[in-house]
């Protein structure tokens, strides 16, 4: 049996997600400390008590997020006695979930990552001005064609695919009117449902050129160790364990193709059987049984989460 931890990005966000590993293990409080003084922002604050609207902005979100997933590692490790080189084979993650799969995997620092991930949702959010682009899922189409649909609505802008995320559900993003277009036209393409996303901005197209310059810029500064396990990157679907590939595959990654769908059907073509999904939320977790019907997929992010998983490595 192998394993692989995987990561979940936006969208997994909800108020109260880390509080209760907080209040159960010291472990936990202090990798939200420890974000809370990278960042000098009480982020910890935010998400254990909201509002909202606050947690959402991608700023917040992307650090907060990649905070709850390290503290259920660091509790993990303490109290189940998990050695991520020992007993995974592959992390990977969604979008900013990269950025804890790497953190988990000892490239990057929970402060650098906490910073990297401020100044990559900052940068994604500024990339466009507000009301510009619009992402939209168009649900029951492959990734072939999806982009077809995506090339169709284009007319002269941008309309890429963000995400393929298996199931049949890919994501569009670029400019609002082209993914309008891709919505209208998608039905007539095959597709059972096709909904525009409620999002801050147009991630993973063209339009992020600049937060992508900004990222280049930003993890040049930065110290990264070759990872204890293989990360299977968004951008790839392959395992890299280089710093120098890894750092290119994140600048990439901010303008490139979530490829999920890819990245878990890889992990399980090679063995892979048990997908943890660390953090907050289930979507990674959905995602995986109907991408690797054979595999199980498990999500651990409470202490109740925690108490499970360690009774079965037990």
């Amino acid at each position: 049996m192998s394993r692989a931890l995987v990561f979940p990005g936006q969208g997994s966000q909800a108020v109260g997600m880390g509080k209760a590993l907080a209040e159960a293990f010291p472990r936990a409080r202090a990798v939200f400390d420890e974000v809370d003084a990278a960042l000098s922002q009480k982020l910890s604050t935010v998400m254990f008590e909201g509002p909202a609207e606050e947690l959402t902005l991608t700023a917040n979100a992307q650090p907060a997020l990649m905070a709850v997933s390290l503290a259920v590692m660091r509790v993990l490790e303490a109290e189940a006695g998990l050695d991520l080189a020992r007993d995974a084979v592959f992390v990977a993650g969604h979008s900013l979930g990269e950025y804890s799969a790497l953190a988990a995997a000892g490239t990057f620092s929970i402060a650098d990552t906490a910073r990297l991930l401020r100044i990559r949702g900052e940068a994604m959010q500024s990339a466009t001005p507000v009301g510009v682009g619009a992402m939209a899922a168009l649900l029951g189409l492959d990734e072939a064609a999806a982009a077809e649909v995506a090339r169709e609505a284009a007319q002269g802008q941008v309309c890429d695919v963000a995400n393929d995320n298996g199931g049949a559900q890919v994501v569009v993003s670029g400019h609002k009117a082209a993914v309008e277009r891709a919505v209208a036209l998608a039905p007539g393409k095959g597709a059972k449902r096709a909904v525009m996303l409620a999002v801050s901005a147009p991630f993973h197209c063209a339009l992020m050129a600049p937060a992508a310059e900004a990222m280049r810029k930003a993890l040049a500064a930065v110290e990264m160790r070759p990872p204890a396990v293989p990360v299977v990157a968004n951008v790839e679907a392959a395992p890299l364990t280089d710093p120098a590939a890894i750092r290119d595959a994140l600048v990439r990654q901010v303008t490139a193709t979530v490829r999920w769908r890819e990245s878990v059907a890889y992990m399980a073509g090679q063995g892979v059987d048990r997908f943890y999904e660390i953090g907050s939320g289930k979507v990674l977790t959905g995602l995986v049984k109907r991408i690797a019907p054979g595999a199980t997929g498990t999500a651990v992010g409470t202490p109740e989460d925690v108490a499970a998983f360690k009774a079965a490595a037990g």
